[in-house]
């Protein structure tokens, strides 16, 4: 007789154990987390008052003694489930700063804002999508003796989309440096953004923060020649930020020239090294600065609230831009599952993170992004509700918080992650299931005529 698989033994095996329904639960409780944390411990909940116990909850009674909690990581490659839960959340926060909810006031729809698209500049040509990719009329060739076109007419899942047409071309170290400031060319960007709106009213650049407030939420995107974009939306306030109305100066014409006018403009310069010098780095020539309007003459708030969405739970692995984990030492690289040009990107990175005068960077601890360090999703303060505050409200809706009056006291410790084979099995059936039904759920509001709202309750 043929032996079945380890993971089908394995699941067999957790299904015949006598604690498998309440196992069964705690794995649909984290929606089938694909890499759950294990606690273990006990929470008591008691009268501030009287000091009666009110809730006891301990570990020992459970499977192995052990609660299973989501792991929360954001990357699609990594938790199916718990990415789902983060777009989810990060959905309703770019959408209550376009559209007011989560305490944030519904007036901001009404105010100045744009949906705002910086590039990255040029490292050397690549091979683009359609007709972009044909050599220029004369032909020619580069230094190097490549021609300056292939000729061929690419889809843009195609494996030469992005990859440059000439790798002695190519800046790579330039590509890595620009990656590493990309975060602080953002800062610039947003100081002179305020500064160009103070100074095209006649207020002096100090007083800005007196009169108006710069509101954002900004997302990067890796695209196929492995160069981070960010997508903005920006959102013109008074000074007191959502809930104060912007001066009357503030229109959406003049929001949108300061932020062409600064993506042209700002700069940062990178360390002085011996063997690169001294690099000037700015944004692409191509800006977008597209004003989000109530009367539907623009992109759709909530198509961008999901187009945010859609790119925050992307890890670099997912785009083909890097991985999802750091790498310790040359080897990783040689052996990624990654292109050639991503691999020299990588390969760059480790290179120019070991020169003292790039340390401050921290090249190698971010060679798995090609050097990029910052945050897929950023946003200022008062742009809208934090990620903090959604999970509070969930847990609140699922009955997770304090009342007044009570004291609740906790004791935990990590004991372990993960699943075994046959409990991955299980758990990706569970994330499967759950994200069918309310993919249905979505469906029968859209048919009744319901609001779609991308529920985070799961």
């Amino acid at each position: 007789m043929r032996q079945l698989p380890e993971t089908d033994r394995d699941a067999i095996r957790l299904a015949q154990g006598p604690q498998f329904p309440r196992w069964l639960e705690q794995v649909t409780a984290t929606g089938g987390c694909a890499h759950p944390v294990h606690l273990s411990g006990s929470t008591t909940t008691v009268d501030g008052t009287t000091g009666e116990i009110l809730h006891h909850y301990d570990t020992r009674t459970e499977p192995g003694e052990r609660l299973l909690v989501r792991c929360r990581n954001r990357r699609a490659t990594v938790c199916p489930a718990c990415s789902r839960l983060h777009a989810g959340d990060t959905f309703h926060l770019v959408r209550a700063g376009l559209l007011g909810g989560k305490n944030v006031p519904s007036t901001v729809r009404h105010r100045p804002r744009l949906f705002v698209t910086l590039t990255a500049p040029s490292f050397g040509p690549v091979h683009r999508s359609g007709d972009a990719c044909r050599p220029r009329r004369g032909g020619g060739t580069c230094e190097h003796g490549r021609p300056l076109g292939c000729g061929a007419v690419h889809t843009p899942d195609a494996p030469a989309t992005g990859q440059p047409l000439c790798a002695g071309c190519y800046d790579y170290t330039t590509h890595v440096l620009w990656h590493a400031h990309a975060s602080k060319l953002w800062d610039r960007f947003v100081i002179d953004v305020r500064r160009r709106l103070a100074s095209s009213v006649g207020l002096v650049q100090s007083q800005f923060t007196r009169h108006a407030r710069l509101s954002f939420a900004r997302v990067a995107e890796y695209q196929k020649r492995a160069a981070v974009h960010v997508h903005s939306v920006v959102r013109l306030d008074g000074p007191g930020g959502a809930d104060d109305e912007p001066p009357a100066w503030g229109t959406t014409e003049l929001l949108a020239d300061a932020v062409r006018a600064s993506a042209c403009r700002v700069l940062v310069h990178t360390p002085y090294s011996s063997a690169v010098g001294e690099l000037e780095l700015r944004w692409g020539v191509q800006v977008d600065a597209r004003p989000l309007r109530t009367n539907g003459d623009g992109p759709d708030d909530d198509a961008v609230a999901a187009y945010v969405a859609k790119y925050v739970t992307k890890g670099a692995s997912e785009t083909g831009a890097g991985l999802d984990h750091p790498v310790t030492n040359p080897a990783d690289i040689e052996s990624a599952p990654v292109s050639e040009h991503v691999r020299t990107l990588m390969r760059t990175c480790w290179h120019l993170g070991g020169l003292p005068e790039y340390e401050p960077l921290r090249l190698r601890d971010w060679t798995h992004t090609l050097g990029y360090r910052g945050h897929i999703l950023t946003k200022s303060r008062a742009y809208s509700t934090t990620y903090a505050a959604l999970r509070a409200e969930r847990a609140h809706h699922m009955g997770h918080t304090e009342t007044p009056h009570t004291v609740t006291e906790r004791h935990w410790r990590y004991v372990g992650s993960g699943h075994t084979p046959g409990a991955a099995l299980i758990a990706a059936g569970i994330a499967d299931d759950l994200a069918e039904s309310r993919r249905l759920g979505r469906e029968a509001r859209q048919e009744g005529g319901g609001a779609d709202t991308s529920s985070t309750r799961t």
